[in-house]
């Protein structure tokens, strides 16, 4: 009773104002990062702190972006107008988190930034993920999808499959210890993965018409 009146409760709300909502609670977590940064309270290494801390967050809505066809055809709400402005939300935490490393950790040292790239296999697989991205966040618009065409432009997202683990591999990689925070979303990736699969084979009901 308290989720379908909540859900009814958010149908009633203007789309624009939960897109709104999406970007400043998406962005709010990064502010408030960068904010402790240059307050000196992240810490000993606050810059590493800082990579860390925005990056997850472009994980999480990454993750979250993944959930919303599965959620839909399990009988959960409709959240597909808001996908974009997830998947956005998701790509300009990872520009910040990619930001952090070129400009405060490397100090756009480009040749350290390529040895990194080729001797770190979590730099590696990090720039790997967030070049799929660049792409997917050029394209997330009406005019491309027009451009492009509606079946090249849904082969190009699904590359969204691949950038997803690949983000999860990249934090783990980068920890010794991997936290219980970490397994959670590898596993949840894995399974939103499996469901796409499972439904992509499944039979589908014939339509007898009448």
């Amino acid at each position: 009773m308290t989720t379908t009146t909540s859900f009814g409760a958010l149908k009633s709300i203007k789309p624009a104002w939960i897109k709104a909502a999406v970007y400043i609670l998406g962005m709010t977590p990064a502010a408030w990062a960068l904010y402790l940064a240059f307050t000196d309270q992240l810490g000993a290494e606050p810059v590493k702190g800082l990579e860390k801390a925005i990056g997850l967050v472009a994980l999480r809505f990454l993750i979250i972006g993944l959930a919303i066809t599965p959620l839909r055809k399990l009988g959960g709400p409709n959240l597909v107008r808001y996908r974009r402005a997830i998947g956005l939300v998701a790509f300009f935490n990872a520009v910040l988190h990619v930001g952090v490393y070129l400009w405060l950790d490397q100090d756009l040292n480009w040749t350290a930034i390529w040895k990194d790239i080729v001797k770190r296999p979590y730099i590696t697989i990090g720039m790997l993920s967030f070049s799929i991205l660049v792409p997917l966040a050029i394209t997330s618009n009406t005019a491309m999808i027009k451009r492009l065409g509606a079946s090249a432009w849904q082969k190009l997202h699904k590359w969204v499959y691949l950038a997803v683990p690949a983000a999860c591999v990249h934090f783990m990689l980068l920890v010794k210890v991997i936290p219980l925070e970490l397994w959670f979303y590898f596993a949840a990736t894995l399974l939103l993965l499996a469901f796409r699969v499972y439904d992509a084979f499944r039979p589908k009901p014939v339509r007898v018409r009448g």
